[in-house]
């Protein structure tokens, strides 16, 4: 088909992504396009189809298999997308691997580090070549995002860093915490900081390249933070969901992000919550988070 927009979720099956693709779905015009990314062929041709058919839905909505740990598979889709359809409109890299407490950090350290940062360098790098102008790139991460949550002896790593210098800084975290040297250098415990960190610190170092080039032309790339959601994914970290909203509420704003029609130069390459941007340097380390888990 030759739809005029093309909008691509990561991690939509279900939870908050899949509430944005719905979302997507409902905002777009009759002749774009949405797709709805996963691992699993039958679940992502499942969630297409019932979004799809809800009552609210207004664009076309297709899915597609997409292993964000394959790096080669994220370059093969955009390649893909630029060919059949000139480049792509919206991405939204939404994609996590759930953690337990109870599990030990180390042990699931590889899989969640590929699934949230190799995967998010690779859709900056793939997609960022291939987003239209006035497209944007959302890298779904956290309030842990911001650099104040690491000790102050990592900083350097990740303050002012180029695209290049974040991806060596996560492979030299993951092998300290296989070396058994990651306590020891200031590196924290739970796995969810150095990540939320390293995603946002690569969003600042793509933006920080295209950023004359984007605001020009109403493009914006930035790092999102939804607020506390009630998800499988998050119900085992909290106690207190009272304030917590539901994927479809915590999309909203993100989505807000996406349609709003003028870009914000004080929100482009930034850290948003609920449209405003987070200071890159505040936040503490987790002391008392990561005296509850194993290593």
């Amino acid at each position: 088909m030759n739809a005029s927009r093309i909008a691509l979720v990561t991690g939509a099956n279900q939870g908050l992504g899949r509430a944005l693709a719905e979302g997507l779905a409902a905002r777009m015009d009759p002749d774009d396009l949405v797709l709805l990314t996963g691992r699993s062929h039958q679940r992502v041709s499942d969630a297409a189809r019932e979004v799809a058919q809800l009552p609210g839905t207004r664009s076309h909505v297709q899915g597609q298999v997409l292993d964000v740990t394959d790096t080669d598979d994220i370059a093969r889709l955009a390649d893909e997308l630029r060919a059949r359809h000139g480049g792509v409109d919206v991405v939204l890299s939404n994609a996590v691997a759930r953690l337990l407490p109870e599990e030990s950090q180390a042990e699931r350290a590889d899989e969640f580090i590929d699934v949230s940062n190799t995967a998010t360098h690779a859709i900056l790098r793939s997609f960022g070549s291939v987003l239209r102008p006035g497209g944007r790139l959302i890298v779904v991460a956290s309030s842990l995002g911001t650099l104040g949550h690491l000790d102050p002896r990592l900083h350097h790593l990740f303050d002012g860093a180029s695209l290049d210098q974040v991806e060596y800084a996560v492979e030299s975290w993951r092998s300290a915490i296989h070396n058994r040297t990651a306590e020891e250098a200031g590196w924290p415990r739970w796995l969810n900081v150095p990540s939320k960190v390293a995603q946002v610190a690569a969003v600042r170092a793509v933006a920080a390249e295209r950023r004359e080039r984007d605001l020009a032309d109403g493009t914006l790339i930035a790092s999102v933070c939804p607020g506390m959601v009630d998800t499988a994914t998050s119900r085992p970290w909290f106690s207190d969901f009272s304030q917590a909203q539901s994927p479809s509420e915590a999309a909203r704003a993100v989505l807000d992000l996406v349609f709003t029609e003028h870009v914000d130069p004080a929100l482009y390459g930034e850290l948003v919550r609920f449209g405003k941007a987070l200071p890159w340097h505040d936040g503490t380390p987790p002391v008392e988070q990561d005296r509850l888990l194993r290593p």
